[in-house]
């Protein structure tokens, strides 16, 4: 598989978050994580990019993806 550039914000609690991580685990897909509960000046940084205020906000070779969306996670990953 290709390897991606793959960055995912969020935080300690959010189990949408932990299902994305995993999964990216479990397919093998190195990523870097900003948690932003232990990173909190990144916040804006977050929000500028997608337009959002919720986690997991995720980016694939710079396509931004809100939420543990596994189809466009596919998409981005090559993974049909």
């Amino acid at each position: 598989m290709e390897k991606k550039s793959v960055k995912i914000y969020t935080t300690s609690t959010c189990v949408y978050c932990r299902g994305a991580k995993e999964y990216f685990e479990k397919k093998g897909v190195e990523y870097e994580e900003i948690n932003l509960s232990e990173h909190s000046d990144r916040i804006q940084e977050m929000i500028q990019i997608s337009g959002q205020m919720g986690v997991p906000v995720i980016l694939i070779d710079g396509k931004v993806i809100v939420g543990f969306n596994l189809a466009a996670i596919n998409e981005a990953l090559n993974l049909n």
